[in-house]
C-alpha cells in the first residue's frame, strides 16, 4: 500500500505540467476553428479570407517545387550573417562601455543618441549606400542585432555586485583576472539576454529588410509577392512560416539558456 502511494506521489506532479503543455494549444486551435467557420460560411469576403485548406494547398505547393526550402534557406543565410556580425561588435562595443569610464565618456552619449533612432529610418540611408541586394540587408539585421546586445552587455558589467569584487581584491587578483574570473561570469545572464533579444530582432528586422528592401529571394518576398497578386493564401502562407521559424528560434535559445544557467551554477 505505501509502494502504491509513493508511485503516485511521484506521478501527481507530472500532471500539471502535461496539462499546461496542452493549454497552450486551446487558442490556436479555437481560432483555426473560427478561421474555417468564417471561411466555409462567407462571414467574412472569401476574397480577403482564404480557407485553410487552401492554404494547405499553397504549402503543400511552396514544399514540393522547393520554393519553401529556397525562400527560407535565403532568409536565415541573411539572418545569420547579420545576427554574428552584430553580435560580435555588440560584443566588444558593450564590454568597451562597460569596462572603460574613459571610453564610456567619449563613446557612451552618442551610442545613446544613436540608440534612439528607429531602426527603420535608416532604410533610405542604407539602401542609398548599399543598394538593395543582400549587403544592404545584412547591415541592416546588424544594426537589429548591434544596440541589445551592447546594452545588455555593458548593464550585465556595470551591475557586478560590489561584494564579489571586494572579494576579488582581497585574493589580490589582477585586472585581468578580475574581469575573466569576476566580471565576465556575473554578467553573462545579462549578456545571454541581450544575445537572445538580437537573434529575435535580426529575425524580425529580416523580414522587414525582404519587404522594403525587394531585391533577392527571401519569405519576406514571399510576402511581397503574395500582396502584389492579391494572394491572400500566399500571405498567410508566408506569416505562419515566419511565425515558426521565430517559434523555432525562441524554443532553441530558451533551452540554451537553461543549460548555459546550469554551466553557470556550477
Amino acid at each position: 500500500m505505501s509502494t502504491d502511494r509513493a508511485e503516485l506521489g511521484t506521478l501527481q506532479p507530472l500532471r500539471p505540467q502535461s496539462a499546461g503543455r496542452w493549454r497552450g494549444l486551446v487558442l490556436p486551435i479555437a481560432f483555426i476553428a473560427l478561421w474555417w467557420l468564417s471561411a466555409r460560411y462567407e462571414i467574412v469576403n472569401s476574397a480577403l479570407l482564404v480557407s485553410p485548406t487552401k492554404v494547405l494547398a499553397t504549402a503543400w505547393e511552396q514544399i514540393e517545387t522547393g520554393r519553401l526550402l529556397r525562400a527560407v534557406s535565403a532568409s536565415l543565410a541573411r539572418e545569420a550573417t547579420g545576427f554574428l556580425i552584430g553580435t560580435t561588435a555588440g560584443l566588444v562595443l558593450g564590454a568597451l562601455l562597460g569596462l572603460s569610464p574613459l571610453f564610456n565618456r567619449i563613446v557612451g552619449p552618442s551610442f545613446n543618441t544613436f540608440k534612439q533612432i528607429s531602426l527603420f529610418a535608416w532604410i533610405p540611408l542604407i539602401s542609398v549606400w548599399f543598394g538593395l541586394g543582400d549587403v544592404a540587408k545584412v547591415v541592416f539585421l546588424s544594426l537589429a542585432a548591434l544596440v541589445p546586445v551592447v546594452v545588455n552587455t555593458c548593464d550585465g558589467i556595470r551591475t557586478t555586485p560590489p561584494a564579489l569584487l571586494e572579494v576579488a581584491r582581497v585574493y589580490g587578483y589582477t585586472r585581468w583576472q578580475t574581469i575573466t574570473q569576476v566580471v565576465l561570469p556575473a554578467a553573462l545572464p545579462a549578456i545571454f539576454t541581450g544575445v537572445y533579444l538580437a537573434l529575435i530582432y535580426s529575425w524580425l528586422a529580416t523580414i522587414g529588410a525582404e519587404y522594403l528592401l525587394v531585391a533577392g529571394r527571401g519569405i519576406g518576398n514571399t510576402l511581397v509577392e503574395g500582396s502584389e497578386h492579391f494572394r491572400m493564401d500566399l500571405v498567410i502562407f508566408g506569416m505562419v512560416v515566419i511565425g515558426l521559424v521565430g517559434w523555432l528560434m525562441n524554443a532553441s535559445a530558451r533551452a540554451l539558456e537553461r543549460r548555459l544557467s546550469r554551466w553557470t551554477g556550477r
